[in-house]
């Protein structure tokens, strides 16, 4: 009887200690289970997506949160293919303007979606003066050099290396720029990291060094329209931009060198305006720029990274705000869209049915010496961050 007793209280301490250990070990599996929960708020997922007319493979990477927002961007021109957020009924829906395939992206269009490089927006005549010696590049915006020429960085095939983490995911880009390409002096090694958080934020982090005296002004060129209806203009899509100062231009959209304040003028976007309100208005600048095509000159730019513009539009209840350690801000508002491009679901975009804000220095920055520099020399690091946030009110 006392051998049974032993026996069965033999068992009953096995059985406990077995328990113990099985819940020590669920409980294991339980957290190991929410710690790749909370790794995985932020996934990254890489695809082929077709081969260029010489032959280049491009990937194509998809950024996604468990916010609802979504971005792709390929390795060809760093290109944002597909930009997605929620609108206030929590529905994910597209908002940037964007081609179906590579082939129309390696055709000409006006920078859909593009990295900008070596330098975002026009300079006079194709030349600038750097230590004495006068460069020429290519005039591909006549009689202007735009966006890096004709073969910039919008054309280049870029190489990737992911990373994630908790509740954000990278994208590192990198292209080498080589000496005298496009015009430009000095082989420049160039990073852009795109980084989407789980608050629905993509930070664009610009890097960039030089082994010669050069200028660089790099940039993001995505067409938005919030409202996700690309057959509609943006004209009702409410813009503002924390600048008391533009940059005039003259009709060849150069800057005339002067900074003019924006009061009472159509480019008083301090307090939030429709688009459509006043770009018909009387005015020589939008008459040059057949619209909204200006560079304003943000404030507090001793502030570092600082809000500096938003926008709304009020059907879709989406709001997008835009901060970076930029002095400019270019604001184009479509007006050279003239559907002939194709839409990802059938027809064209046509005039003004998308926007750009795009953070930079002021165009024609090399011409201009009062204006701040874009000169970057050997000893320095060229490094900037743009960050755009969307939310829905």
């Amino acid at each position: 009887m006392n051998v049974l007793k032993r026996c069965i209280y033999g068992f009953s301490i096995l059985s406990l200690a077995l328990i113990s250990v099985q819940c020590k070990g669920n409980q294991k599996e339980e957290k190991q289970e929410n710690t790749t929960q909370k790794m995985d708020s932020v996934s990254i997922e890489k695809k082929e997506y077709g081969t260029t007319p010489a032959g280049q493979k491009v990937d194509v990477y998809t950024l996604k949160n468990q916010k609802g927002m979504e971005v792709n961007i390929m390795t060809y021109g760093g290109i944002i293919t597909s930009l997605k957020v929620p609108n206030k009924a929590g529905v994910s829906e597209e908002v940037a303007i964007g081609f179906n395939n590579l082939e129309q992206y390696t055709k000409p269009n006006p920078y859909f979606g593009a990295l900008i490089g070596r330098f975002g927006n026009r300079i006079a005549n194709g030349k600038f003066t750097l230590d004495g010696k006068e460069y020429q590049l290519a005039i591909n915006n006549r009689p202007n050099a735009l966006h890096g020429g004709p073969e910039g960085f919008h054309r280049r095939i870029w190489t990737a290396e992911e990373a994630k983490g908790g509740d954000v995911a990278s994208l590192k880009l990198k292209y080498v720029s080589k000496d005298m390409e496009e015009g430009y002096p000095g082989n420049l090694t160039v990073f852009v990291t795109y980084t989407l958080k789980n608050d629905n934020s993509l930070d664009v982090l610009y890097e960039a060094t030089t082994d010669k005296k050069t200028i660089v002004n790099l940039t993001q060129h995505c067409y938005f329209n919030l409202s996700s209806d690309f057959t509609k203009p943006i004209l009702n899509h409410e813009i503002t931009i924390d600048a008391d100062k533009l940059v005039p231009v003259a009709a060849t959209l150069i800057p005339t060198g002067e900074l003019k304040d924006v009061t009472n003028t159509p480019f008083d976007f301090r307090k939030p305006k429709l688009v459509g309100k006043e770009i018909e208005a009387k005015d020589e600048q939008l008459k040059n720029g057949l619209g909204y095509d200006h560079c304003w000159v943000l404030n507090n730019q001793d502030k570092g990274e600082r809000f500096a513009a938003s926008a709304y539009d009020a059907t879709s209840g989406r709001l997008m705000e835009v901060y970076t350690d930029q002095p400019g801000i270019q604001f184009y508002s479509g007006n050279f869209l003239d559907g002939t491009l194709p839409m990802r679901n059938g027809g064209t975009y046509a005039r003004r049915t998308g926007f750009c804000l795009e953070t930079q220095h002021y165009p024609d920055s090399p011409n201009k010496k009062d204006f701040p520099t874009t000169v970057l020399s050997p000893e320095e690091n060229y490094k900037t961050k743009t960050t755009f946030k969307f939310s829905v009110k």
